[in-house]
């Protein structure tokens, strides 16, 4: 049997070190990904030296039952164990992973290629296209591509779109480093993928002023510079939980969250409960939560570092540094720099500003209605895959099998990672995503009995080793 991982970030590399075995086997794995990503996926591959991991060193284990195997990897100390390390060191660290398994493994195959179409064959299974034209058969594909490319801001002009004012993607090659230090800049997006900007901005010492507007106005809440003790959940919200109310859980977190020490532990005690708890709740509540709660949730639930969220606070001190609430009406080309109509939160009438340039920081991307990314818009337009109602990625089942147009599940076919945040809602954050790739992994080692075997036709040949 031949299994096919497509991507090759956390999801995609840890569940092929996790099938890759040095046993004689059946089992057939491919790996794919994009030349220059594997192992660090963009997460980890576009980061620089001053992008910190926003969990605890000590925590981040790539394999679900060695969660300090990271921490053991740099050989840190019990204190280094709860410091917040660049998110460099940690795509090393998948990458050394990988190198190791693929060295080992007598059935692990990597491709340093992206894949462009899965096409369904009548018999079972499916045709791999990659980019250069060569395809091949496999049994069992898995969806592990992470978020989509960043589409177009809602409200930016044509010309403005096309001009150098205008960062789309701010981890692309050279982009912020050819902002000018004295630039005045507008940053759209006030979640981590800012805090990484801002991160950047500071180490070049910029100096103009910045002004970061969001829907909401919330900044991520910083973690503590010690690791708080862990409590376990108090009985009025473990029964708001089994309500699956969304009402009672948020009024039982507010009576608890005045009389605790600290909030941080309660948040992070939410985490076994929360994918149940999203799974329960109907489509209404849902996208009640989507509409009021999320900003709030996230903002709580993915912290700063506490070193960045200083750098922050001092930038907020000096005025260098406005955030506010409000929404992006339009930007455009005025002369050599950007005009920008927004309206604050609660107003009636819209602010304009000019700005010398606009960055898109808005974050993870899980529209494939509206994606430019070729594999899942093939996917999307052949009925193969079907949208989330509420734009969370792709419908799939809790044992990760993906939905298709025809409201069914495609045998062989799953997706793990961002893209399914529609069926459990938690599914960025390491400890949620290694869980749902072991949970993959065990059963794929277990196939169904029904399934056959692909074409022995071979891969296309092995490319040398990733990095």
């Amino acid at each position: 049997m031949r299994i096919t991982i497509v991507g090759a970030g956390f999801t995609g590399t840890t569940l092929a070190t996790a099938l890759a075995t040095s046993y004689d086997t059946d089992v057939d794995l491919c790996l794919v990904g994009a030349p220059g990503n594997f192992g660090c996926g963009v997460a980890y591959g576009d980061a620089r030296s001053e992008h910190l991991l926003n969990t605890r060193a000590g925590q981040l284990g790539a394999d679900a039952a060695r969660p300090a195997e990271f921490a053991q990897w740099l050989h840190l100390s019990p204190r280094a164990c709860d410091e917040f390390l660049p998110r460099m060191a940690y795509g090393e660290y998948l990458l050394d992973r990988l190198q190791e398994a693929e060295a080992t493994s007598t059935n692990l195959t990597t491709l340093e290629h992206e894949v462009v179409e899965i096409d369904r064959l009548p018999g079972g299974g499916f045709r791999v296209h990659l980019d250069d034209g060569a395809s091949f058969p496999s049994d069992v594909v898995v969806l592990a591509v992470g978020a989509l490319p960043p589409q177009r801001l809602a409200g930016v002009g044509p010309r403005l779109a096309r001009h150098a004012r205008y960062i789309a993607s701010p981890w692309q090659e050279g982009e912020l480093q050819r902002i000018d230090p004295d630039a005045r800049l507008l940053i759209v997006g006030t979640g981590l993928t800012m805090v990484d900007v801002l991160a950047t901005l500071h180490r070049r010492e910029h100096r103009g002023e910045i002004v970061a507007l969001s829907r909401h106005g919330l900044l991520p809440l910083r973690h503590t510079v010690e690791a708080a003790d862990p409590i376990e959940l108090p009985p009025s919200v473990l029964h708001a939980l089994r309500s699956q109310e969304l009402r009672a859980l948020v009024s039982a977190l507010r009576s608890v969250a005045q009389i605790v020490d600290d909030w941080r532990p309660l948040v992070d005690a939410m985490r076994r409960h929360t994918q149940t708890f999203w799974r329960g709740l109907s489509p209404v509540q849902r996208a009640r939560f989507l509409r009021h709660l999320r900003s709030h949730w996230e903002v709580h639930r993915h912290r700063m570092a506490p070193r960045v969220a200083a750098e922050v606070d001092a930038m907020r001190a000096s005025g260098q540094l406005r955030v506010i609430a409000g929404r992006l009406l339009r930007a455009g080309v005025a002369g050599d720099r950007v005009s920008a109509l927004y309206r604050l939160r609660g107003s009636d009438t819209a602010d304009a500003g000019l700005f010398d340039g606009l960055v898109r920081a808005t974050g993870l991307d899980t529209d494939i209605t509206r994606t430019t990314h070729p594999l899942v818009q093939h996917l999307y337009a052949t009925g193969t895959i079907a949208a989330d109602p509420l734009g969370l990625g792709l419908r799939v089942t809790a044992a990760s099998e993906v939905i298709d147009a025809r409201d069914r599940p495609v045998d062989g076919l799953y997706c793990i990672g961002a893209l399914a945040r529609g069926e459990s809602w938690e599914m960025t954050a390491i400890a949620e995503l290694r869980a749902a790739v072991y949970a993959l992994a065990k059963r794929l080692r277990t196939p169904a009995p029904a399934r056959t075997l692909a074409a022995k036709a071979a891969p296309p040949a092995r490319t040398a080793r990733p990095g």
